[in-house]
């Protein structure tokens, strides 16, 4: 097995960047690619992610900055995040130690998730009821807040688990894709910063290096392409990225397995 270098941490921030606002599970993409690439998972490619994960989401504090401003909106983003914190506590050295980096849930994960998503956009039918991200009920931000828990798993996917959750609850696809990457964003800090904490001590200079080049080249890239990515998604089912999931499983199960 590698160790991580500076050319495999610019490739996974690369795939980090593209995939984190797309229903595909950035993680687990992350993840099947350092596999690929043959890349030891090691506690520092594990932090890694988290950062990549971290340096993706700052785009969105980039470009949509003035909604931060919004009081409404940042109390909706603070319920939102309360249940998603209390279980990163509760399972935070289970995911690190058994769930990050471990191929088979990537892929069993996104293959039960691309089959979900053909299951729900093949039957919802659009009833949205709210349509402004500051007026969405504070007991719905707190159940999207749930929904985004069960993306802990590598492969299920933050924003599947969120966008899906809050269409059920009645927000149309446009603002709850919104909510769901403003969200993203109190969601990681508190992840990446929380795992280094626990880590940092255990890093050396170089180490160090690796995760700044990989956050830099994450927030670059997903500035590239994150207005396109959104724009999309607001306006399109995810059928197509439900086959996706399940061809791609196909493919890497063959080859991994």
């Amino acid at each position: 097995m590698a160790v991580l270098d500076f050319l495999g941490a610019i490739v996974l921030a690369i795939v980090e960047g593209i995939t984190e606002f797309l229903p595909v599970s950035s993680t687990g993409h992350t993840i099947l690619a350092a596999v690929i690439l043959g890349i030891e998972q090691t506690p520092l490619v594990k932090s890694f992610y988290l950062i990549l994960e971290f340096g993706s989401i700052i785009g969105v504090v980039v470009l949509y900055w003035r909604l931060f401003l919004n009081l409404e909106i940042l109390k909706r983003l603070i319920v939102g995040v309360i249940p998603t914190g209390i279980v990163g506590l509760l399972v935070y050295r289970t995911f690190k130690d058994y769930l990050l980096g471990n191929a088979q849930v990537v892929l069993c994960g996104l293959l039960l998730g691309g089959i979900f998503l053909i299951a729900f956009e093949s039957r919802y039918k659009e009833r949205a009821t709210y349509d402004d991200v500051s007026k969405i009920p504070y007991k719905h931000c707190f159940l999207i807040g749930l929904f985004q828990s069960i993306s802990v798993i590598p492969g299920v996917s933050r924003s599947t688990a969120t966008i899906t959750g809050g269409l059920v609850l009645g927000l149309n696809r446009r603002t709850i894709v919104l909510y769901s990457f403003l969200l993203a964003v109190p969601t990681m800090i508190g992840a990446s910063g929380f795992d280094l904490i626990m880590s940092f001590t255990q890093f050396s200079s170089a180490q160090i290096s690796l995760l700044v080049v990989g956050f830099v080249t994450s927030f670059v890239v997903a500035l590239v392409v994150i207005r396109l990515f959104l724009s999309y998604i607001r306006t399109n089912n995810f059928i197509p990225f439900g086959v996706y999931r399940i061809l791609l499983v196909v493919v890497l199960f063959l080859v991994i397995m």
